[in-house]
């Protein structure tokens, strides 16, 4: 098992846990929000994101690399916060506000993007491991986008 000092296990472990983050986030707002639409949408994220998941701890695995279980007082600030920002969903989504809803998952998208952004820019990611990352990027960009116009036509 490599070492939690190894630079490249330290940002695969950031998006191991943005990635959990965000499906348990989305898993937890189309539990509990009333309109349909939402839940197609929150569904297909959730998705997405533990798809993401699989692939990157299987490429992980690949270079003898073990995602980590980070403990949240542990977590670097941008993984940590986008964890605090999904853990609010649940208060929100109880009031059923589309617009509350929306603007609280757009603010764990924040996160994940800035956390795929420092990943995409990060030194000396194998090759195999920067392209994953940068589809995975990609997708995550264009669902916080989606988010965002929903969220912006909700007012």
């Amino acid at each position: 098992m490599a070492s939690n000092n190894n630079p490249l296990q330290t940002v695969l472990n950031e998006l191991v846990e943005t990635l959990k983050d965000g499906e348990r986030g989305y898993s937890e707002a189309l539990t509990d929000v009333k309109d349909q639409d939402l839940k197609q949408v929150f569904k297909q994220y959730a998705v997405q994101r533990d798809g993401y998941l699989t692939e990157l701890e299987n490429a992980m695995h690949k270079l003898n690399l073990s995602p980590a279980e980070a403990k949240e007082d542990k977590l670097d600030s941008v993984v940590g916060t986008a964890h605090r920002a999904w853990i609010n969903i649940k208060s929100v989504v109880t009031g059923n506000d589309r617009h509350a809803i929306l603007a609280e998952c757009e603010r764990g998208e924040d996160y994940a993007v800035k956390a795929f952004q420092k990943a995409v820019q990060a030194e000396g990611l194998p090759s195999d491991i920067k392209a994953i990352v940068e589809k995975q990027y990609n997708g995550i960009k264009q669902a916080h986008d989606q988010i965002r116009g929903l969220r912006d036509s909700s007012k």
